[in-house]
């Protein structure tokens, strides 16, 4: 058996040091509001998380792909099925 692989590209719009974790649709992306400060990597730490949640997946299979220090990211959720 084979397995594959299919994945999706999301644009994703981070405001961090925010009153709780949300997100909320826009047009053409995704607004993540985080608590966590965009420190060392926290903020992409809990962006990650929560899309994780967001989107049933294992963390495993999000990554960042573009954007890592700033706010505009874009993100690619892996998918896996037999």
């Amino acid at each position: 058996m084979s397995q594959y692989y299919k994945s999706q590209i999301i644009k994703i719009r981070v405001i961090p040091n925010a009153k709780k974790n949300e997100i909320v649709k826009e047009k053409d992306r995704l607004k993540v509001y985080l608590t966590a400060p965009p420190i060392e990597g926290k903020a992409n730490k809990v962006l990650i998380e929560i899309l994780a949640e967001y989107f049933n997946v294992k963390k495993g299979q999000i990554k960042i792909i573009k954007g890592e220090k700033s706010k505009d990211k874009i993100i690619e959720i892996i998918n896996t099925s037999l």
